[in-house]
């Protein structure tokens, strides 16, 4: 009797410390699910959450949408900037997002790439930042990127502030868009330079399968990923399936450095594997999604790479975004199951889902 009152007491202990050892594990949490939008972007205000997504996915639900009570997602800024339809005009209207951002001075930012197709070309006023207020909900600000900057098969594709600039990739003809807040002025640097171009022996693999455009080829693309240091001196970018370089802002801000003088400046930063998205929270460390294990992982400022959590949940996420709480909010699109890259058959396991994650609870 006495031995079997031992083994119920460590097995007790055993379960107790795995409870606890789960209890301190990173654990996702679902926020919002969709059985109709397809969202690659998320932007958290308080406790208002604004999801987009672009128009080639087949998405039938708003470009801009802000979270209800139930998790559904409504016309944001309001029905007719979502309103856009084929042939219509599109200076004032969303035609293809692919990125919203918080600037941190009470703006949303829009970034609209203007082409409703997949490697099409901007369409007239249709590439585009728009400014949101979110005191007033209304847009403040649209800046055109014109045919000088949004070129014929531009993917213009996120959006970094630092200071009186914004910085844009452009992942269709590569480069970065520089963005000069006061005057509204843009201009394209490191334009077709090796660290904005995808490189040709470097594949994306999600999840075991390299992934092909409509063409049957592995899919290429160019200068996507980025992030600005928190001290602003620096940008981080590369093409999507990596390596990442460095490039110092002020060299950026200053039209005077010319093209040469600007591509000797580049410097090697970090070679990351294939990645949907990425944050960098304010001490450096940079979470990405590693699309080839399904997992979110943490670069720490001395180079050392971890993992955070692996889940098959987490199949392609794209841009995540870490809020004041240290919350990490993971969208899952699932961008590699769209139709388009599956010979014209959907393989997208609906519902598409965002995820919360507790940074200060993941394991190192």
């Amino acid at each position: 009797m006495q031995r079997i009152l031992s083994m119920k007491v460590a097995a007790a202990a055993v379960l107790g410390a795995v409870l606890a050892l789960n209890a301190g594990a990173a654990q996702l949490q679902v926020v919002a699910q969709s059985n109709d939008m397809v969202w690659n972007a998320v932007a958290v205000d308080g406790w208002r959450v604004f999801v987009a997504g672009p128009r080639w996915t087949g998405s039938k639900g708003p470009a801009v949408g802000l979270l209800d009570a139930a998790g559904k997602p409504q016309p944001y800024p309001d029905a007719a900037w979502n309103g856009w339809r084929k042939g219509a005009a599109s200076a004032r209207a969303f035609v293809n997002v692919n990125a919203i951002h918080m600037d941190g001075k009470g703006s949303l930012w829009v970034v609209d790439s203007g082409s409703p197709d997949f490697g099409g070309d901007p369409l007239p006023h249709g590439a585009k930042a728009v400014q949101i207020d979110l005191r007033t909900n209304r847009v403040t600000r649209v800046v055109e990127f014109g045919p000088d900057v949004a070129l014929p098969g531009s993917y213009v594709d996120d959006i970094r502030f630092n200071g009186k600039h914004a910085y844009l990739t452009d992942a269709g003809k590569p480069g970065i868009i520089v963005l000069d807040l006061v005057t509204g002025d843009t201009r394209r640097v490191l334009d077709g330079s090796p660290a904005t171009t995808a490189l040709a022996d470097r594949q994306i693999e999600v999840a075991g399968r390299i992934m092909r455009g409509a063409d049957g080829k592995p899919l290429r693309v160019n200068a996507d990923p980025f992030e600005l240091s928190p001290d602003g001196r620096h940008l981080y970018f590369g093409p999507l399936s990596g390596p990442w370089s460095q490039v110092e802002t002020r060299l950026l801000d200053d039209p005077t450095v010319d093209a040469a003088a600007l591509e000797r400046a580049v410097k090697p930063w970090a070679d990351l594997p294939p990645t949907g998205g990425t944050a960098m929270d304010r001490h450096g460390n940079l979470y990405f999604s590693d699309l080839k294990t399904s997992s979110l992982k943490k670069r720490t400022p001395d180079g050392r790479v971890m993992t955070v959590i692996q889940d098959d949940r987490l199949h392609w996420v794209d841009a995540p975004v870490i809020d004041a709480a240290h919350r990490i909010w993971l969208p899952v699109p699932q961008m590699d199951r769209n139709a388009l890259f599956n010979d014209g058959v959907s393989r997208v396991r609906w519902p598409i889902t965002l995820y919360t994650l507790q940074l200060e609870g993941a394991s190192q």
